[in-house]
């Protein structure tokens, strides 16, 4: 097992250095490309070099737009409230006029029943 440790480490260098690179916006002193290839070519000498002479100095920080759009500009505290539906007389005026709607259907459905229910006696009956 030991023995195998250094072809291991060799193999865990080439794979970090190689997608460090490919993730790599902007290479220190070669093209990307150049730099993949010396990282595939050359796993150890190239894996130490891009290490050491390839990486950018420092990543550049994260683009995040301030204010996100997801306040629309105002932190929590400070973002506008919406009202509640029970405040909104035209939600509740729909309200309304949906149950109105749904008890009248609901009349309607009894009345059809009765009504079959009458035919179906009087059918009954009649044999």
């Amino acid at each position: 097992m030991i023995r195998y440790l250094p072809f291991l480490i060799e193999l865990g260098l080439l794979v970090y250095c190689l997608i460090d690179c490919i993730q790599t916006d902007v290479p220190r002193n070669l093209p990307k490309i150049t730099w993949v290839f010396v990282i595939i070519i050359l796993p150890l000498v190239g894996g130490i070099a891009w290490l050491v002479a390839g990486r950018p100095e420092h990543r550049p920080a994260r683009n995040v737009p301030w204010p996100s759009t997801q306040t629309a500009g105002f932190p929590e505290y400070e973002r506008p409230r919406r009202s509640n539906p029970d405040d909104d007389a035209e939600f509740l005026a729909g309200m309304t006029r949906s149950d109105q709607t749904h008890e009248q259907m609901l009349k309607d459905w009894e009345a059809q029943l009765r009504e079959r229910e009458q035919k179906l006696k009087g059918d009954d009956a009649a044999s």
